[in-house]
């Protein structure tokens, strides 16, 4: 077999400083970890919960051996969307991944007639999922509404509907969408449909952590709705919310539902009793909110910089791939675990250091890694 051509390529990336790897094994190191989405910091404690859970899930299995339409055991499934339903007051479906929903979605979703617009920092699941059905779509300029409605007033007439898509909370910068005036747009554009990624946001954002679109009060106004049990839920799997009519569609439709074997049904039952707990730490997530914005402050004062984050995640641009390996190498050896991002997850120029807060890290943490990074910014200068 010939993969000379696979070497050259590896090799290219060696050289542009943005060869990844998957990393060593970290967890009880002492190192205070950055680099997770465990938003509320519920992976950390879950040996707090494992006789509980046990005792309120005793038959949850390992396995589903079949995929969701063909599983005998649905019990746990149909528990977990139920207890979503009363939620959001709507229809739900779970799906393996934030990934699989993503792309399952917007591939099923691309009948005859449709144009996508997407925020052009929409997560690449969204992009692979148009890519994949060789979607017609358009890409408005990052969170510029102004931008999006001229693409609505160009194609709206011509269009059976134009599909707007974004994210609540971007996991780059960790701004948060403006769904308040995307929703707007939907009354003066009755072919409008919007689609909102909560990824980032379920468990750590709005009432019973169940989002921004909740807590903006536009939930009712987002035609679909994506949640992933991966992050601040400390599980596996996604879910969608949606009508009955596309539910129905999409268990006909979505391909990465219906070819892929379900998640276990022990994950299905963890992401029930991990929402459930979520559903009762308002203060904690206030707190998140109060610690992350003390961050941002100290990041915008190390490098000189405003800073987009509204949410947990907040980067530090360093610009080029080098800076953002080495300033994240210095980190590690402070004992703060924080990995460089570097394209083609970012542009080029948008080469950082993404750091991921959570609940769980105190005030006084949180002041002692801003002078662990402020001095390892300044070396690097």
């Amino acid at each position: 077999m010939n993969t000379d051509i696979y070497r050259e390529i590896t090799e290219r990336f060696r050289k542009e400083g943005r060869m990844r790897r998957i990393p060593a094994h970290r967890s009880g190191s002492g190192m205070t970890d950055l680099c997770s989405n465990d938003y509320m910091g519920l992976a950390t404690r879950a040996h707090e919960w494992t006789e509980e859970f046990r005792k309120r899930f005793p038959s949850a299995s390992m396995t589903s051996s079949a995929s969701r339409l063909l599983a005998s055991d649905q019990e746990i499934y149909l528990l977990l969307e139920g207890y979503l339903e009363k939620c959001y007051g709507r229809p739900a479906l779970l799906f393996n991944s934030g990934y699989h929903a993503n792309t399952g979605l917007v591939s099923a979703l691309d009948v005859p007639g449709t144009l996508w617009a997407t925020d052009k920092l929409v997560h690449a699941s969204v992009i692979d999922g148009l890519r994949m059905s060789g979607a017609d779509f358009k890409r408005w300029n990052h969170n510029d509404t102004v931008h999006l409605r001229r693409i609505l007033e160009k194609e709206h007439d011509s269009r059976e509907r134009i599909i707007v898509v974004c994210e609540s909370v971007y996991s780059m910068d960790g701004d948060v969408a403006p769904l308040r005036e995307l929703s707007a747009l939907k009354h003066e554009f009755p072919k409008m449909m919007l689609y909102v990624d909560e990824a980032h946001a379920i468990g750590a954002i709005g009432p019973q952590g169940l989002g921004v679109a909740m807590e903006s009060g536009t939930a009712r106004e987002a035609d679909i709705i994506v949640g992933t049990l991966g992050k601040a839920c400390a599980s596996a799997g996604a879910f969608v919310i949606c009508c009955r009519t596309l539910k129905d569609y999409l268990i006909n439709s979505a391909r990465s539902l219906i070819f892929s074997t379900a998640i276990a049904p022990a994950n299905a039952a963890w992401s029930l009793f991990m929402l459930k707990k979520l559903a009762d730490m308002e203060c904690e997530r206030r707190y998140l909110e109060e610690i992350s914005e003390t961050f941002r402050k100290g990041i915008e004062r190390i490098t000189g910089r405003s800073n987009p984050s509204r949410s947990s995640i907040v980067p530090l641009v360093t610009g080029d791939a080098e800076t953002a390996t080495k300033l994240s190498l210095a980190l590690e050896k402070a004992g703060i675990l924080a990995l460089p991002i570097r394209r083609p997850t970012v542009p080029p120029g948008g080469e950082r250091i993404r750091f991921s807060l959570n609940a769980r890290l105190s005030v006084g943490k949180i002041h002692e890694i801003l002078e662990i990074i402020e001095e390892a910014y300044d070396n690097l200068r």
